[in-house]
């Protein structure tokens, strides 16, 4: 019987390995040496609350799925039927086509047709691959449509240290705007991040005393962001200048935690919720148009110093 989320590529390169499946290029596991730095889930299982996946062309929510162009309303499927929004994009149940294969590397292949809401044709690559810097994802967009298309990326993935509770971690998340929400999740504003607020991360602040399903924008370059336990190992998710956002979410509802211990998401995107709206980060890529976009996850201080040492 095939795995709910179709083909699962298996990674190595040293004591790293992977997971990636063909359903939604989802990051199903990554370890190095046998510890988990993402939350794993069974391979029959669709990843739990978007573990993982690849969120294009747009990331987090898009307010009642409505949005306006030249006029023309569009309509979206409420892919968030509970809050009444369309949630994550067009890639989330979708299988990809495999590109490439090597021991440490997988290339995967969505096409985008116009379809509801969303009347543009685009062509997505996704490339996970790892080496002496860990792992680094790859997302490449083209417009092979006739009209400009207005894109974003993002990702889901929830940052694990091996088997310390997550209410033990130390989450650090360096930046200089807070988005308000209403109680659907949908901005309502932007304001400067206080220092010592109750939203400010970037002095590190215990998991165990967050609610968070918060967005922050306006990075400082590096952006990096990190989660640390006590004993000096650390999972720090970087990215390039284009993901000049970040959700940041403490799910204590996670399928495969116990009921209460939270799972945490560093969510980086390249745009805030509802951009399709506000504009705010939207690509607009223009007919041939090529895009291409970075991020990646670094482990340190795991198995003795570093994993590197193994290659320094």
């Amino acid at each position: 019987m095939r795995a709910a989320t179709g083909e699962q590529y298996e990674l190595e390169f040293g004591d790293l390995t992977a997971t990636v499946t063909q359903v939604a290029a989802s990051l199903r596991t990554l370890r190095v040496g046998g510890a988990d730095l993402v939350e794993p889930y069974p391979a029959d299982a669709p990843p739990p609350s978007g573990a993982q996946i690849v969120l294009v062309p747009w990331p987090n929510r898009v307010k009642d799925g409505v949005w306006e162009l030249d006029g023309q309303e569009h309509r979206l499927a409420l892919t968030e039927p509970a809050a009444g929004n369309a949630i994550h994009g067009l890639l989330r149940y979708r299988p990809y086509e495999l590109v490439e294969r090597t021991d440490s590397s997988v290339t995967q292949r969505a096409p985008i047709y116009p379809e509801l809401g969303y009347p543009f044709q685009l062509e997505t690559r996704v490339t996970h691959e790892l080496d002496t810097e860990g792992l680094t994802v790859t997302h490449t967009i083209e417009n092979v449509g006739d009209r400009p298309a207005p894109v974003a990326i993002g990702a889901h993935p929830y940052l694990r240290i091996g088997d310390v509770p997550a209410d033990e971690l130390t989450v650090t998340v360096v930046a200089g705007r807070h988005f308000e929400a209403d109680d659907r999740l949908n901005i309502t504003g932007s304001s400067p991040v206080e220092s010592g607020s109750a939203i400010d991360l970037s002095a590190g602040r215990r998991v165990s005393e967050l609610e968070a399903n918060d967005g922050y924008g306006d990075l400082p370059s590096p952006i990096q962001h990190v989660l640390a336990a006590d004993d000096g190992r650390r999972v720090v998710l970087w990215t390039d200048d284009d993901f000049g956002y970040v959700q940041v979410f403490t799910h204590r509802r996670f399928a495969t935690r116990p009921v209460g211990e939270p799972a945490i998401a560093i969510e980086p995107m390249t745009a805030p919720a509802n951009a399709l709206n506000s504009g705010e980060g939207l690509r607009w890529l223009a007919p041939g148009e090529t895009w291409t976009a970075e991020w990646g996850i670094r482990a340190e201080g795991f198995a003795g110093d570093s994993y590197l040492a193994s290659w320094g």
